[in-house]
């Protein structure tokens, strides 16, 4: 089937795994036969609080490393937007699909509004849940993308050396080399020197490259807690990463 070849594409070593969270043993089990029929590997949790459990636990990378999460709304003990809560707060950013019998639209806005990817009301069509997992995997790849690209980015930035961290704020202010020598009181061949180590380590191939990777790198320290910006624009870490 289409949607079994399209899942299977993702650039995942193991096949995409789901997590399944709903007190209904039938329903998981039901949900679980689903997602193996397009080849989709899946973890069940009658409860939130089991799933918090394993992942406070687990030693393993692989329930962090899950690619989609379906989770009941209505649950005894703790519920889902209560469980989406705990997850937000804990960094582990799987794309979370809701189901539930009782939606009405104020819960449906609440989930929507705190960051999931979709909201299904029981009973549902196994094509439609299909679809939506689909797209929660493909959502949660390009993620991953763009996290290791940013990772990347910093890591390279973090290589430099002070000085050539001075040198790319000042390049991104359109200063030239005579006038970034000037405001570091260096001689402009010290400069051209290290602006050559700065582009290379940056694996930049030109100087408008080079600018936009600093600006991107200041909308990082913008956008996560544990980056900075400092006042004459050197991005700083504040406290160490934390795991998704």
């Amino acid at each position: 089937m289409p949607l079994q070849r399209s899942v299977l594409k993702t650039n995942y070593s193991a096949p995409p795994l789901t997590l399944v969270v709903d007190d209904n043993a039938s329903v998981r089990e039901a949900i679980s036969e689903l997602l193996h029929s397009v080849g989709i590997a899946d973890k069940r949790f009658p409860s939130a609080h089991d799933l918090l459990k394993e992942l406070e636990s687990s030693n393993d990378c692989e329930i962090r490393d899950a690619n989609c999460l379906i989770l009941d709304v209505r649950m005894p003990g703790m519920g889902g937007l209560e469980l989406q809560h705990r997850l937000r707060v804990a960094r582990f950013n799987v794309p979370i699909i809701f189901i539930s019998a009782h939606g009405d639209v104020r819960m449906t806005v609440d989930a929507m509004k705190a960051g999931a990817f979709d909201f299904l009301s029981k009973p549902f069509r196994s094509q439609e849940l299909l679809e939506s997992v689909e797209a929660a995997i493909e959502y949660d790849r390009r993620r991953r993308e763009i996290d290791r690209e940013r990772n990347d980015l910093v890591a390279r930035y973090l290589s430099l050396t002070p000085r050539e961290k001075n040198i790319l704020a000042l390049v991104a202010r359109g200063l030239m080399n005579k006038q970034i020598a000037s405001e570091l009181c260096l001689s402009e061949i010290t400069i051209k020197a290290n602006r050559s180590h700065l582009m290379q380590k940056m694996k930049a191939k030109s100087v408008a490259e080079l600018v936009r990777m600093e600006a991107h790198l200041k909308g990082v320290a913008s956008n996560e807690e544990h980056y900075a910006i400092t006042p004459d624009g050197l991005l700083t870490i504040n406290s160490p990463s934390q795991p998704r």
